[in-house]
């Protein structure tokens, strides 16, 4: 079974090329489960209540979890190794900002800039050396010490993540708790083949007790939220993007008092150029 895990196939760089990249994010069952993981990741996050946040989204991919990020009515920055990827988040215009990097070399932002931070299905490539120069706990420790600067005082990270073994289980935890994190474990659904989910709640200040996994499918607030978010979007339609979009975007941005760009002829141009 472990052999037909991507992870060991090729580094992720490669093994998400153009084809694979498009097949992943037209995958209407992979959809599905990047909303309802990216949606309880949210709701581990914490945050406050009808207040946006600015997030970043680790191993952001083509968008799909950013996506639920912004339908919350929050504001995100993805980063992701996988130059495919990215361009399929660019041609799908989604509305974070995307970076091209390796999140086992850190995040390259400035202290206490987010708020939260999630990552959904990626966290388990860092636990396999691609090369002969990585090592899968330098660069797990890399990644939560850079990234534990980058969040404000006693904000939350949350990784959804499929380990392999007990091993790479121990391995995430240990490199975390080693750069300053506090948390641990949140499974949902602990006695279901298809439906668990295991998810590392890491919180960068205080001894606040972790939030309990799901037991039953069907009675949690993430399915509440997520029905109600699903019938907003019927409600709303199919959103149009092009300047008129960029323009509304940006003056509810300007009501919440956040800084925004000066408008010119070039706002709202769709952008150019690969990674």
């Amino acid at each position: 079974m472990s052999s037909r895990r991507p992870e060991r196939q090729a580094p992720p760089e490669v093994y998400y090329g153009i084809d694979e990249a498009r097949k992943y994010t037209q995958n209407t069952r992979v959809i599905e489960v990047q909303e309802k993981c990216s949606q309880r990741a949210l709701e581990l996050l914490a945050l406050p209540e009808d207040t946006p946040a600015l997030l970043l989204d680790i191993g952001c991919g083509s968008g799909l979890s950013g996506e639920t990020i912004t339908d919350n009515g929050h504001m995100w920055i993805g980063m992701d190794i996988s130059p495919a990827m990215l361009d399929t988040a660019l041609e799908r215009e989604v509305e974070g900002d995307v970076l091209l990097g390796d999140i086992g070399q850190g995040v390259p932002f400035r202290a206490g800039m987010f708020d939260g931070a999630i990552s959904i299905s990626a966290i388990q490539w860092l636990c396999y050396a691609d090369t002969a120069n990585h090592k899968p706990a330098k660069r797990l420790y890399k990644l939560f010490m850079t990234l534990y600067a980058s969040l404000s005082r006693g904000s939350r990270a949350v990784f959804q993540f499929y380990p392999e073994n007990d091993a790479q289980v121990e391995l995430i935890i240990s490199q975390a708790m080693r750069a300053g994190f506090t948390g641990g474990l949140v499974v949902d659904f602990p006695n279901s083949t298809k439906a668990k989910k295991i998810y590392l709640v890491l919180m960068t200040g205080g001894n606040t007790q972790l939030p309990k996994g799901l037991e039953e499918e069907g009675v949690s607030k993430t399915q509440a939220l997520f029905q109600r978010r699903e019938r907003m979007k019927q409600i709303r339609g199919k959103s149009v993007k092009g300047r008129a979009w960029v323009m509304q975007k940006k003056e509810r941005m300007r009501n919440q008092g956040k800084k925004v760009c000066t408008d010119s002829k070039y706002t709202g141009r769709k952008r150019s150029g690969r990674f």
